[in-house]
């Protein structure tokens, strides 16, 4: 169908343009343009004078809606997360797993590999540990926790086939041929859950990790006397990091902070879980977040919409720019950055329409409109 989106203000990631249209042909984007030069002859979808924005990608989401991945990785929980998300703005995602037993690995990566055949808006699989250090493993299961060995990366990547999109690790426990393993399977090596060194961190972001997982969370800290990795991140100038916007994971003066040292390198994720009673990840929801049996904390309550206002009124950010962490910044973590995160002809017609009080109306996801 082609058809054209109108009566909208537009951020299209490079501009914030009044009086125009955006020309969607099928699932592509083909023209942003002004409003006067619009054809007459097409159907025409009215925005409603909301704020329309590239449609969100979390780079790192568990649950949603009462599912949760990493306790039940199903079709049935990948279709209910879907429909969280879309409903909230995000049209790409990872669906994560956490720090689990093998067979739980590799049933994420069998099912996302299945799913996304059907359903591209599942960007792949993130699997946050097992490679991780125990020291920092915040509400990982210990017992899972393992050393990465060449022979069974090989086999995690067999099952993937491709839809291992991230794996966070912690870089003092990963060998340099593992490195080599996951940077030739097209693998993005974040490092996170981590208790390395500066030095240690500043040589993973020399030899092949290109992000880290959550900054502030679960990693060495930056000290007068030992930067830890959070300086190394902070120094690196090839290493992006995604940040929980969400003034529990970490004060919102730290993310301004960061923001000012990182610049387009912070992006946002959800770290989004649900509340369960069953399987190795029980969480229970207190105070717009989620802990574990034990009481750490263990996942945000966040939508991707909810970090971006976070981000505006709280951090003080540019709407404009709280937007492009949401969309432009994460899709460049993944490669995608010519074909995701811009309303600008050729993208992909994933797009979000949200009104002045950050509540999404509709959005539109490879070229078709759902109202919510």
């Amino acid at each position: 169908m082609r058809y054209l989106l109108t009566h909208c203000v537009i951020y299209s990631g490079t501009a914030v343009l009044h009086d125009h249209a955006v020309l969607i042909n099928d699932q592509l984007i083909e023209a942003v343009l002004p409003l006067v030069a619009a054809p007459t002859d097409l159907p025409r979808v009215d925005g409603k004078g909301c704020c329309l924005s590239p449609g969100f990608i979390d780079l790192q989401i568990y649950g949603g809606d009462g599912a949760l991945f990493s306790v039940d990785p199903t079709p049935a929980t990948l279709d209910r997360l879907r429909r969280h998300v879309l409903r909230h703005g995000t049209t790409s995602f990872l669906a994560t797993m956490p720090t689990n037993s093998f067979e739980m690995m590799r049933a994420a990566l069998e099912v996302g590999r299945a799913y996304q055949a059907e359903h591209p808006s599942l960007l792949g699989i993130h699997l946050e540990g097992p490679y991780i250090n125990p020291v920092k493993k915040g509400a990982h299961q210990e017992e899972f926790i393992q050393l990465p060995t060449p022979e069974r990366v090989a086999e995690l990547l067999k099952i993937s086939q491709g839809v291992l999109r991230i794996m966070t690790l912690a870089p003092e426990v990963t060998p340099p041929e593992v490195v080599a393993q996951l940077r030739a399977a097209n693998v993005v090596l974040s490092a996170g859950h981590s208790n390395a060194t500066y030095a240690e961190g500043a040589a993973a972001f020399q030899r092949g990790f290109t992000a880290a997982t959550h900054l502030f969370n679960a990693m060495s800290a930056l000290q007068s006397r030992e930067p830890g990795l959070v300086g190394a991140i902070y120094d690196a100038d090839s290493a992006s990091a995604s940040i929980i916007a969400d003034g529990i994971h970490c004060d919102f003066a730290a993310v301004r902070i960061s923001k000012k040292l990182l610049g387009e390198r912070l992006f946002l994720i959800t770290d989004a879980v649900a509340s369960s009673t069953a399987g190795a990840y029980r969480f229970r929801e207190a105070e717009n977040c989620f802990v574990n049996e034990q009481g750490t904390l263990a996942g945000s309550a966040l939508t991707m919409m909810d970090a971006v206002r976070n981000c505006t009124q709280q951090v003080g950010l540019p709407l404009a720019e709280s937007l492009r962490m949401a969309t432009l910044y994460p899709a460049r973590v993944l490669g995608l950055g010519d074909e995701l995160g811009l309303i600008q002809a050729g993208y992909r017609a994933n797009l979000c329409l949200f009104d002045e009080n950050f509540v999404v109306q509709a959005t539109v996801l490879a070229g078709e409109v759902t109202e919510w």
